[in-house]
């Protein structure tokens, strides 16, 4: 019955199951994206391989990773590396290599031991920078520090994802297969600099010239997915492309040109990213490897929490406000929908499943990360007004 449903049909009915549950979501202040996932789950067998869907989706996750790449021309990306690097190294070791190591103990082979350590290491930064700023947590101590990890991991995920597509193909993989995979994102690298250094350095006087916004969408759109494209033309991943294609453009003088233009198209389709990838998870043979499971959930709170503790104080936060930071960067989300959507079989389902979980309880644990921090400290101290002793 369902396969004959037409897939435009499918597709509106997608997008007003969006609407919904974004109205739900924003009266109820619960994070989005588990309620997609869910609800592209529950709709699997009426939307699976759905073709306008599975389009919209790969555009989606094309411009999120644009516009990240927008926030880092290579000043402050230069900038950044020597603040945050060492934090970063421990967040690395922690999330990505325990995990990594995690799944071998539990009988995993290395390639999906690695797949399974990369969806448990990159914090939601869409939840957690939606979080801060609902909870009025922007301003705070912690907020500097957990935005730049947020940032690293940003740089580091493409990394993974394309390690993890070169890793995918099937063949043999070698120590050659490794450097030239590594050659190819250096060169891309370097072209991105170059182009953006010359190029695109003078793209913003030729945006001011475009009245018309249809035409700075094409253009902006069509250069992200190009970029993208060629990346997966080098056998490298879209996102890796993608997001180099916004550095290369954060060179120009105003990217919030850029971003005003492009924002609204992504905040469109990026639902539907979240919604099709729960279409692609099959809970028909039950929860995979739920010990392997158990395990890696508690060690990726624990993990992300010492983060905080460790990596803030060597960023120079006090311990207290080290805690509560690393009490907010518990929820998974859109780095590891992205890691998990390459996977297969079980791997996949694991990781819907995993995403779920610590999305939702890395929300909570954010939430309460202020009580928790009082419960464990105490109060912080009052700061002494000074009162001016009046003169006679």
């Amino acid at each position: 019955m369902w396969n004959d449903v037409p897939a435009l049909l499918g597709a509106g009915l997608v997008l007003l199951g969006i609407f919904i549950l974004g109205y739900i979501g924003f009266r109820t202040r619960f994070p989005n994206v588990i309620l997609y996932i869910l609800f592209g789950i529950s709709i699997a067998g009426l939307l699976h391989e759905n073709e306008i869907l599975h389009f919209s989706s790969e555009i989606a996750i094309v411009l999120l990773f644009f516009l990240l790449g927008l926030e880092f021309n290579m000043e402050r990306l230069g900038g950044m590396a020597k603040k945050i690097w060492s934090s970063g190294l421990i967040d690395v070791i922690l999330c990505l290599f325990v995990s990594i190591f995690i799944a071998v103990l539990f009988g995993m082979a290395w390639f999906d031991a690695f797949v399974i350590g990369s969806i448990a290491y990159a914090t939601s930064s869409t939840i957690t920078a939606k979080l801060l700023d609902d909870k009025g947590r922007m301003a705070n101590a912690e907020t500097e520090y957990v935005l730049g990890i947020l940032v690293f991991e940003d740089l580091v995920a493409p990394i993974l994802i394309a390690i993890i597509i070169a890793l995918s193909s099937g063949d043999q993989f070698t120590s050659m297969d490794m450097l030239l995979l590594v050659g190819k994102i250096i060169g891309l690298a370097l072209l991105a600099i170059i182009l953006g250094k010359t190029v695109f350095k003078h793209v913003e006087k030729f945006l001011l010239r475009i009245d018309d916004e249809d035409f700075k969408i094409v253009l902006l759109v069509g250069i992200a997915v190009t970029f993208g494209g060629f990346a997966v033309y080098l056998g490298l991943s879209e996102v890796l492309g993608a997001f180099l294609a916004g550095v290369m453009l954060a060179e120009i003088g105003k990217i919030e040109q850029v971003e005003g233009t492009v924002t609204p198209v992504r905040d469109l389709m990026l639902p539907t990213f979240f919604v099709y990838f729960g279409t692609t998870i099959e809970l028909g043979e039950g929860v995979p490897f739920i010990g392997m499971l158990i395990a890696l959930v508690a060690w990726s709170f624990i993990a992300k929490i010492l983060v905080g503790i460790i990596g803030g104080k060597l960023y120079g936060l006090p311990k207290r406000v080290a805690l509560r930071a690393g009490l907010s960067l518990c929820a998974r989300g859109e780095f590891s929908v992205v890691i998990a959507g390459i996977a297969a079989g079980s791997i996949k389902i694991f990781g819907g499943i995993y995403i779920i979980i610590t999305a939702f309880l890395g929300m909570l644990l954010f939430n309460y990360a202020p009580k928790i921090t009082t419960k464990i400290y105490g109060k912080p101290p009052k700061k002494k007004k000074n009162l001016r002793v009046p003169t006679v």
